[in-house]
């Protein structure tokens, strides 16, 4: 091994088990948690009516649980750390574990290390059995782990809790953005009268007969109120009769049945024309210094709207919610300032939501990269 290369040692070495238990009643129902394969505590799922939690073991600040059965979990072993500043109460079957020695294994860079698809497939190859496959105590000594100096693993820790900060904060955002946009338009319904949106809009039945988009600018509808790739076997198909979804112009699917009682409707957000089944009904904003179109769609965004547009759709073996009664939907109509206003809130929301997923996933690449270069310093 050259000088620059970090040792790799056996777990065993740094970890040992804890088997404290709730005997003396300090914890109740309350604190018992579910561990999950995402590598999380979580809301336990089991029904603890008349439990008692007295034998339950307790999983300290910064110890870790694991379940050893990993039979059925999707080839991946459920695990956690407990990061939080108290006790959590687990089933005694499972079982507890924490570093030695936290100024030579850190516990959250332990996590990285278990945080991986790697760790995840050694440990249901070194599980045994027969009915229940386990991944038992004497397997996780086993397990070899790169061992750099604590400085080392506080500075791949120290990155890793900044991107993970950097999702929970947006996260934190998106719920108050979210009951922010929701009183603007409470408040718009207070303020403003509502007015019919037939004298707003307009249907457009632009086809695509020169051709000019093909089979790859055909998209479906979700009842998410977002386009989706189209489910549409288009082999052989012509879509010369397939409406044209411009900019800033929405479409939605008039048959409302079968669909969980929610509309399947959007608004083209990108700068080019989308194509769509000919069945599906395209309308716009007359004048978009009257009615923005983004502020429309937060309006129809809402499950006040699919449960109207669902109680106002007719027909016996199919309902439809036709042109007509789109038209007689009632919105409140702010000056464009306030329509504005409320449309920036929620783009804002879009923007947290956007960043803490790319933090999310980058999260997902980030463990591997991190191990590799403590395998490496």
């Amino acid at each position: 091994m050259s000088a620059s290369e970090t040792k790799w040692v056996r777990l065993g070495e740094y970890i040992e088990q804890s088997d404290k238990r709730n005997s003396d009643g300090a914890l109740t129902e309350t604190d018992v948690q579910g561990i999950s394969t995402d590598k999380c505590f979580i809301p336990t799922k089991a029904n603890l009516d008349g439990v008692s939690v007295l034998s339950y073991k307790i999983v300290a600040q910064s110890e870790f649980a694991y379940v050893a059965d990993t039979s059925r979990r999707g080839d991946k072993v459920a695990l956690a750390l407990n990061s939080s500043e108290k006790n959590i109460l687990i089933s005694s079957i499972y079982t507890v574990f924490h570093s030695t020695d936290e100024n030579i294994l850190l516990p959250e860079y332990m996590f990285l290390l278990f945080n991986r698809s790697e760790f995840d497939r050694y440990s249901r190859f070194n599980s045994w059995g027969s009915a229940r496959e386990t991944f038992d105590w004497s397997e996780m000594e086993r397990v070899q782990i790169p061992l750099p100096s604590i400085e080392v693993q506080r500075e791949l820790v120290a990155t890793y809790n900044g991107l993970k900060t950097l999702a929970e904060q947006n996260e934190a955002l998106i719920p108050r953005l979210s009951a922010a946009c929701q009183a603007y338009i409470v408040d718009c319904r207070a303020k403003y009268p509502s007015v019919p949106l037939g004298k707003y809009i307009e249907q457009s039945d632009k086809r695509n007969s020169d051709s000019a988009l093909t089979e790859t600018d055909v998209q479906g509808i979700s009842t998410d109120k977002c386009f989706i790739s189209t489910k549409a076997n288009l082999d052989g198909v012509s879509v010369l009769s397939y409406k044209i979804v411009a900019p800033s112009e929405f479409a939605y699917v008039a048959d409302t049945s079968r669909r969980g009682d929610k509309m399947a409707l959007a608004l083209n957000l990108s700068n080019k024309n989308i194509l769509i089944s000919s069945i599906y009904t395209v309308f716009r904003s007359i004048d978009k210094n009257v009615l923005l179109p983004e502020y429309l769609f937060l309006m129809l965004n809402r499950p006040e709207f699919d449960r109207y547009a669902r109680f106002n759709s007719w027909g016996s073996a199919r309902e439809t919610f036709d042109w007509s009664e789109m038209e007689r939907v009632q919105i409140p109509l702010p000056p464009p300032n306030v329509q504005q206003a409320i449309v920036d809130v929620y783009h804002c929301m879009e923007r947290a939501q956007y960043i803490a997923s790319q933090a999310r996933e980058k999260l997902k690449t980030l463990c591997p990269a991190l191990v590799q270069r403590a395998a490496h310093s």
